[in-house]
């Protein structure tokens, strides 16, 4: 599920006090932990209402700008961005999230700060272009998914102002409807005054998702078994239906004494917990 969690806003200045690189972003993290007793448990660790972003910096030509905000009982994440002569690009992430924090692992067998650093996984951005994404997307690396939404970030900022023109991340790009060549059935000729109209055809149903066999093993021995075909339901604008695809989805997770976690991944970076 989803719960509370803020949006964070750092705009940086260079030394004339000018706006160098500017982030409004939302973001959560699902972390899979051992507990005291041997299970895996999985928590949320979302950003708190005080965030603060002690030493990001602007980057230059030859230095990565870095974003970096603190929040919580001892975490924080960084991004580093680099610049070429013609676009900037994320480098790396990374998050350390501290297991002495109760609230968020209350029974963490492990105790103190964990540092995870993964590469952006995003392409690179033009110059004096800002960055957007609207829509949720997230990655895995070891124990840790990572997400994101409303997501606006300019690095490498021209003239202290914030640019105008967007670059949009895929998952906000609508796809363009397929275009119909003409036929002898749409094409209007100079003798013709009036034309048919087209057919109308019912909207095609969507089939029901087909059934996947997932399985979790630990150390030789299978721990998990799942055979299930999973539709989602997503209620936006408009009801939109999702077949999870068995065939390019990957399961992972991990078993406990008592306890059980299992991932479904698929290529459009769906993300479903058991």
């Amino acid at each position: 599920g989803f719960f509370q969690s803020y949006a964070v806003e750092v705009d940086i200045k260079d030394a004339s006090n000018a706006t160098c690189l500017y982030a409004d972003w939302m973001m959560r993290f699902l972390i899979t932990y051992e507990s005291n007793n041997g299970d895996y448990k999985t928590t949320t660790l979302n950003l708190s209402s005080s965030v603060t972003h002690n030493g990001s910096v602007c980057g230059n030509d030859t230095q990565a700008a870095l974003v970096a905000v603190q929040f919580g009982e001892g975490h924080s994440w960084s991004f580093n961005i680099t610049k070429t002569n013609e676009t900037y690009q994320g480098d790396f992430i990374t998050l350390t999230y501290n297991t002495n924090d109760t609230a968020v692992f209350p029974d963490a067998k492990r105790k103190g700060p964990v540092t995870v650093v993964v590469r952006d996984p995003s392409h690179p951005v033009q110059l004096n272009t800002v960055f957007v994404c609207h829509s949720f997307y997230s990655f895995e690396a070891e124990n840790i998914t990572q997400i994101f939404w409303n997501v606006t970030l300019q690095a490498f900022v021209q003239n202290g102002t914030v640019s105008k023109k967007e670059t949009r991340c895929p998952a906000d790009t609508p796809t363009s409807a397929p275009t119909v060549p003409p036929t002898t059935a749409n094409v209007t000729t100079a003798a013709s005054t009036t034309l048919s109209p087209a057919p109308t055809t019912a909207p095609k149903p969507v089939e029901n998702p087909e059934t996947g066999n997932y399985s979790l093993k630990s150390g030789n021995q299978t721990c998990f078994l799942a055979t299930v075909g999973l539709q989602l339901n997503i209620s936006q604008d408009k009801p939109l239906l999702i077949n999870i695809n068995p065939k390019t989805t990957v399961a992972d997770g991990a078993c406990g004494n008592t306890t059980a976690t299992l991932k479904l991944n698929d290529g459009n970076s769906t993300l479903i917990g058991f």
